[in-house]
């Protein structure tokens, strides 16, 4: 199933979030000292109306910062502009006489919350900027400058500038994930289409590409509109397995052991040529399928099948792919092995696997063979074989020498460890 990527500013929601409790929670202080210390205001009353401002705008701030859409200029100027009432005001609530001795102004905490929201906003360089100015309006209704004037300048600087930085890390982490995710989704995407691709150049080789290289080879030496016929399914042939290994990528899939991607006879012009897909046993459904019943369906005069007494029970699909690879197996010793080749199928059934093997008598593999119908576009065994074994998490391993026949083992991992993939 494929994953969406992550919405844009996903990241940085914790940081509006717990904006809006610092907010509140601010707010809560300078209530608390309003009550505390409003006996010594030169005029407490009209701290009132500010008050009842500053928790109305609270309210509204919170609920716009949570809305993406609203987090522009416009907010971030309005929340600045309304910190700078409270902090105006503050002489003729509070007094110049008490301000200049250090005493707070009315909004106190407060006012960390537009610097705070800039730098989320903007990073290091706006939360400097807001900082700056509450921190001068500050220092403006002062008449006299001290120490604890000044500190809490400094301190909504140093954490408008630290806010900020943390912000632009959690934009960029962001960014980071989302072409991640995106990359990732795409790369599912390309494996999924180019399975695809593999299982339909396999059907393509087992029916069709068969049909043609049997009438082209066996028409060639007649006259007349047969011969000509051949000809045409010749050309047709090379065609269409050139568009096939155009549009697969083919690479080995067993261990640096297996030989891979290949016919397995020496010199033959094609691989398993023959119609031979609509002959193979067909296994219906996906539940447990006996495996002996696949191969004994490949016995003939020239075959031979041994196989275990008890069940060798595997999922269906995997039962249906591995016999489909048993098959191009069996056709290629049959049809190029030579006319005395016999051929031997031997299932084995291990604790940790089923290995099926594919003997034959006949001429064998020359060196350098198999590398050169991988290049021609063969796909007998790249991937009527070994495509299939590696589909449903199995090996392939081919040994062969001219003269000595050739054996093709295909191993595929238990039934215990499959059935709940494939099954």
């Amino acid at each position: 199933m494929r994953q969406s990527p992550a919405p844009v500013g996903t990241l940085i929601v914790p940081l509006w979030r717990a904006l809006a409790v610092f907010r509140f929670t601010a707010l809560g202080y300078v209530l608390v000292l309003y009550a505390r210390n409003a006996a010594d205001y030169a005029h407490p009353l009209v701290a009132v109306p500010v008050l009842l401002g500053m928790i109305a705008w609270t309210v509204a701030a919170s609920w716009a910062y949570a809305q993406p859409r609203l987090r522009r200029w416009p907010l971030l100027a309005a929340d600045l502009f309304v910190a700078l009432v409270p902090l105006l005001v503050s002489p003729w609530i509070i007094g110049r006489p008490a301000l200049a001795d250090g005493v707070p102004t009315i909004a106190v905490a407060w006012l960390a919350g537009p610097v705070l929201a800039w730098a989320v906003a903007g990073g290091r360089r706006l939360g400097a900027a807001a900082a700056l100015v509450l921190t001068a309006a500050d220092l403006a209704v002062r008449d006299r400058l001290n120490e604890s004037s000044v500190t809490p300048g400094v301190l909504m600087l140093l954490a408008g500038i630290a806010v900020g930085h943390v912000a632009r890390l959690i934009g960029a982490a962001e960014d980071r994930l989302q072409r991640a995710v995106e990359l990732e989704a795409a790369t599912r995407e390309l494996a999924a289409a180019t399975r695809e691709r593999e299982r339909l150049a396999r059907d393509i080789h087992d029916s069709v590409l068969q049909v043609l290289a049997m009438v082209a080879r066996r028409g060639a030496d007649l006259d007349g509109e047969a011969g000509e016929l051949a000809r045409l399914a010749g050309e047709q042939e090379a065609a269409l397995r050139a568009l096939v290994t155009s549009r697969v990528t083919v690479a080995p899939t067993g261990p640096a052991a297996t030989v891979s991607d290949a016919p397995t006879v020496s010199d033959a012009p094609t691989v398993a040529d023959g119609p031979t897909a609509a002959g193979l046993p067909t296994v219906p459904g996906t539940g447990p399928v006996d495996l002996r019943s696949v191969v004994n369906g490949y016995a003939s005069s020239r075959v031979s099948v041994a196989t275990p007494a008890d069940p060798v029970l595997l999922p269906g699909r995997l039962a249906a792919e591995l016999g489909a690879a048993l098959g191009a197996a069996v056709d290629n010793a049959v049809r190029h092995g030579g006319p005395q080749a016999r051929v031997w199928v031997l299932v084995e059934e291990e604790p940790d696997a089923v290995t099926v093997s594919i003997r034959d008598d006949g001429c064998g593999i020359r060196p350098g063979r198999l590398a050169e119908a991988a290049a021609q576009g063969r796909l007998g065994v790249s991937q009527s074989i070994e495509g299939r074994v590696a589909e449903i998490g199995g090996t392939v391993r081919v040994v062969s020498e001219p003269g000595a026949g050739t054996e093709i083992e295909l191993r595929v991992p238990s039934p215990d460890a499959t059935v709940e993939e494939y099954g």
